[in-house]
């Protein structure tokens, strides 16, 4: 039955979403999230897998081991995001080629973790009107990065057009 629904729902959406590069984006029914539900990759395309990405230190005049030198969630979103896409740019790609991404996700210690502040900095990526592709995206807190102050980490994995 699960087979079924899936198949019907790729008949259903494949055409609105599909791109230039043959790249099938199919969107989550019903709802504005700015992620994929799924996105579908056609035979023969190259997929560039990037390692996680840290933040960079934002605050120069702080001191390297406090919180305030690497910013809040949204700064060092804004911080992975913008190092992911430098990287892929160095390799002929761009942020809409972007077809999965693993979020790792800290809250300070004794605080929830800040999902507002990482959709703020993702969203300035991803849905735009420059960048409206949307990848698959999964997002998970974690207890803690190899840095105590990072508060984000992210994996992308790209296809090439």
């Amino acid at each position: 039955m699960f087979k079924s629904f899936a198949i019907a729902a790729t008949l259903i959406t494949a055409p609105l979403a599909a791109s230039a590069q043959d790249v099938i984006r199919h969107p989550i029914p019903d709802s504005d999230f700015p992620i994929s539900q799924a996105v579908e990759i056609p035979g023969g395309k190259t997929t560039v897998h990037l390692s996680g990405v840290v933040p960079s230190v934002v605050d120069e005049a702080a001191d390297p081991a406090s919180p305030e030198a690497w910013g809040n969630m949204e700064t060092q979103t804004v911080s992975v995001l913008n190092t992911i896409q430098a990287t892929l740019e160095s390799m002929d790609l761009t942020m809409g080629d972007v077809v999965k991404m693993q979020a790792f996700l800290v809250a300070p210690e004794g605080e929830a973790v800040d999902f507002s502040g990482f959709m703020d900095g993702y969203t300035q990526f991803f849905g735009t009107e420059a960048q409206p592709n949307l990848p698959s995206r999964s997002a998970m807190v974690v207890d803690a990065l190899v840095n105590p102050n990072w508060l984000v980490e992210i994996e992308v994995t790209a296809v090439r057009p």
